[in-house]
């Protein structure tokens, strides 16, 4: 079955979609917009909400992007694991995961804080670990400059270990709690982790018991030679990135084809790339919403994002004429949407303005257009042609558009066989087909031993 992940962005996920008359009305710290929106999305049977973060206040060098409000400018955000918990509690079935870094955090910080939403969800907890090249989150965390490459990805493979470790301190049966007996809990059912490495030194063991799901699904990002090997090693899904089905499919096969010499099955892995779907109830509607929510970006703002999608001021350059050709490939905290906006704009020689055209209004992700029909003919084709396990759904104008989906495009999957009808299992792994993982220190052959 496809997964399906909803990124539920108040403001929208376009540049100019908070300025649309059907979109939430001052939407920033709303709480109730949020619960509706989790409500919603499991109205549509999702496997869960996913919600990326940041540690700083983006674009304030920018004044007139930041002033139009960038979806990830993020001025004003909650803390999204206290987010998620208020929306498990609003909810019974959908999935709630969370970016967290681990540039700047710690792994037992992690570790209970994932932990603890496993437990208050009751098992549909994700923790989408990221690497940290953002030069303003270092300065808020007394760091003058963000981390290099090969260190960011050397702390974040002993980070994800460590943090692994502590979530396998305790055996399921540890808490006995009898009340008769006066036993609370089995002193022989816990481990110490006591990890000394190079970045962290850490005792254990977790003060969290035992989650749910055994380790909340660990999603990761990036699409470089060290973040796929380590996606490969420990993720349970991998966040996707491409400009075309094409590069997507090399990217699923790329990182399928990884596991086996870390001894995991390709089907451990789930690869779930994001899209940005405008539907309507015929091609034309959706061509007309894609044509309103862009006439909302001025070409002066459409040049301004796409300058920082490329960390490259485009201000001073004919708007139709080509990309500069002395745009470095490679930037101190570049990102993959910037490398695949470069190497799109060159292989179909677009314009400056043609390409802030194609980007912006999915923020470099793929763009999937049409009614309900050919939405859900492209969706199936990719998920039948090993493109991708599911997609991360990204709504360009909230609530319209959520609902547009949850209504015409839920129903038309279902129709095919290819998305749940009803939610079968509890958990997030569940709806995922994840299996639970094994405890490094409790496997059950060793419980039934002792």
């Amino acid at each position: 079955m496809i997964s399906l992940f909803a990124i539920p962005n108040m403001v929208g996920a376009h540049l100019g979609a908070w300025r649309h008359p059907e979109a939430f009305d001052r939407p920033v710290m709303n709480l109730d917009y949020n619960i509706e929106t989790a409500r919603l999305a499991e109205r549509g049977k999702f496997d869960g909400l996913f919600l990326a973060d940041g540690n700083a206040v983006r674009d304030m060098d920018r004044p007139a992007l930041f002033a139009a409000n960038s979806p990830v400018a993020r001025p004003g955000v909650f803390d999204p694991v206290i987010l998620l918990t208020m929306l498990a509690a609003a909810t019974s079935r959908i999935g709630v995961v969370s970016t967290a870094t681990t540039s700047f955090d710690q792994p037992y910080f992690i570790a209970r804080r994932f932990a603890s939403l496993d437990h208050a969800s009751k098992g549909r907890a994700g923790w989408n670990m990221v690497t940290n090249s953002y030069a303003g989150d270092a300065l808020n965390f007394n760091h003058s400059d963000p981390l290099s490459r090969e260190e960011r990805y050397d702390r974040a493979q002993e980070f994800v270990e460590v943090v692994k470790a502590l979530w396998d301190s305790w055996a399921e049966d540890a808490f006995i709690q009898d009340k008769a007996s006066g036993q609370f809990l089995d002193p022989t059912r816990v481990r110490e982790i006591n990890h000394a490495g190079r970045h962290f030194q850490v005792k254990g063991p977790l003060n969290v018991p035992p989650t749910p799901q055994g380790h909340p699904v660990v999603f990761m990002a990036g699409q470089s030679e060290r973040g796929k090997e380590l996606a490969a090693l420990h993720a349970d899904a991998m966040f996707g990135a491409g400009d075309s089905r094409e590069s997507m499919q090399a990217d699923y096969a790329d990182i399928k084809a990884r596991m086996a010499k870390y001894g995991r099955h390709p089907d451990e892995l789930k690869f779930i790339p994001g899209v940005s779907i405008f539907v309507g109830r015929s091609s034309a509607e959706a061509d007309d919403l894609y044509d309103e929510l862009n006439a909302l970006i001025s070409p002066d703002l459409g040049v301004h994002y796409l300058s920082k999608i490329l960390h490259y001021d485009l201000s001073g350059h004919p708007l139709d004429g080509p990309l500069p050709a002395d745009i470095p490939e490679t930037v101190v905290g570049g990102s993959s949407t910037r490398t695949f906006t470069i190497q799109m704009a060159r292989r179909k020689a677009l314009t400056i303005r043609q390409t802030y055209e194609q980007v912006v209004p999915a923020f470099g992700s793929p763009v999937i257009k049409g009614n309900p029909v050919e939405v859900a003919d492209q969706m199936e084709d990719w998920y039948r042609s090993k493109v991708c396990d599911g997609f991360m759904v990204s709504i360009p104008l909230m609530p319209r558009g959520l609902h547009d989906f949850v209504d015409l495009v839920v129903p038309e999957l279902q129709r095919r066989g290819v998305f749940r009808k009803e939610y079968e299992g509890t958990t997030l792994r569940e709806h995922m087909g994840l299996a639970r993982p094994r405890s490094r220190h409790f496997d059950k052959r060793d419980m039934a031993a002792e």
